[in-house]
C-alpha cells in the first residue's frame, strides 16, 4: 500500500494460454529447487524472456535485427525504458545497433553506463532520465521490427544481475490497445521537457531545454489515461 504511494509501474493481466503456460513453467521449477537447473534451461521460450535462459539472447539479436532494417533502408528504433543500464553485452548490442542507423531513444532512471553522443560509436543514441513525484519504475523494451513494433513487459533492467544471475520474466505486448497505451506513454516521456535531464558524454546531466508546450510526463500520462478511459 504504502509502495504504491511512491512508485508508477505497470501491469498485465492476461489469460493467454501459451504466455500461461509459459509462465507456470518458470514458476513450478522456482518450487522444484533441485531442478531447477537442469530442466529450465532444456525449456524453450516462444513467447517469454526468461533470465537467465534467454532474455540477453533475445535483446541482442532483436537489436542486431533492427541493424538489418537499417541497412535494407527500412524504418530501424528501439525504445527502451528501465531503472538501470550496466550490462557490457547488451551496451556494445546497443552501439552496433547506433552504427548501422538504428534510432536509440532510452529512459534510464538510475544508473547508466552507455555514453551517448560519441562521434561514430554513439551518435543515434538519445538517453533522458526521469525523476518527478512517482518514482519511475516500469521496465519497457520496443523494437520498431520493420514496421510491425513488438513490445516486452517485465521485471528485468538491463543489468548483468538481472540478465545473468536473476530469475526474471518479460512478457510480450500482444493487444493492440495495450501496445498502443504504451507506445504512447513512452511518446509522452520522450517529449518530458519539465522534469527530464538528458544524459550526455560530458555527464552535465541538464534538464531537457524549455519548451512550449510544457509536457510534465507523469502528469500528461494521468491526463491521457484519464481521458482514455474517461475516468
Amino acid at each position: 500500500g504504502d509502495t504504491a504511494k511512491l512508485y508508477c509501474d505497470s501491469g498485465l493481466f492476461t489469460s493467454n494460454p501459451v504466455i500461461l503456460d509459459e509462465a507456470l513453467k518458470v514458476f513450478n521449477l522456482i518450487r522444484n529447487q533441485d531442478k531447477y537447473t537442469t530442466e529450465l534451461e532444456k525449456y524453450e521460450f516462444k513467447q517469454l524472456m526468461v533470465s537467465p535462459i534467454n532474455s540477453k539472447t533475445e535483446i541482442i539479436r532483436r537489436l542486431e535485427k533492427e541493424s538489418k532494417f537499417a541497412k535494407n533502408g527500412s524504418p530501424a528504433y528501439v525504445i527502451f525504458k528501465m531503472n538501470s543500464l550496466t550490462d557490457i553485452e547488451v551496451i556494445e548490442a546497443l552501439y552496433k545497433a547506433s552504427c548501422a542507423s538504428v534510432h536509440v531513444a532510452l529512459i534510464v532512471r538510475g544508473i547508466c553506463c552507455l555514453i551517448p553522443g560519441i562521434k561514430g560509436l554513439s551518435d543515434n543514441i538519445r538517453i533522458v532520465s526521469i525523476v518527478d513525484k512517482y518514482l519511475e519504475h516500469a521496465r519497457i523494451y520496443l523494437f520498431g521490427n520493420g514496421g510491425k513494433e513488438k513490445i516486452f513487459m517485465g521485471s528485468a533492467d538491463l543489468m548483468t544481475r538481472n540478465l545473468d544471475n536473476r530469475i526474471e520474466l518479460c512478457v510480450p505486448l500482444l493487444d493492440k490497445n495495450v501496445r498502443e497505451e504504451i507506445s504512447k506513454m513512452l511518446e509522452i516521456q520522450l517529449k518530458d521537457n519539465v522534469k527530464a535531464r538528458l544524459i550526455d558524454k560530458l555527464e552535465s546531466n541538464n534538464y531537457v531545454p524549455k519548451s512550449i508546450p510544457k509536457i510534465r510526463s507523469q502528469e500528461e500520462f494521468y491526463l491521457y489515461l484519464k481521458n482514455r478511459y474517461k475516468i
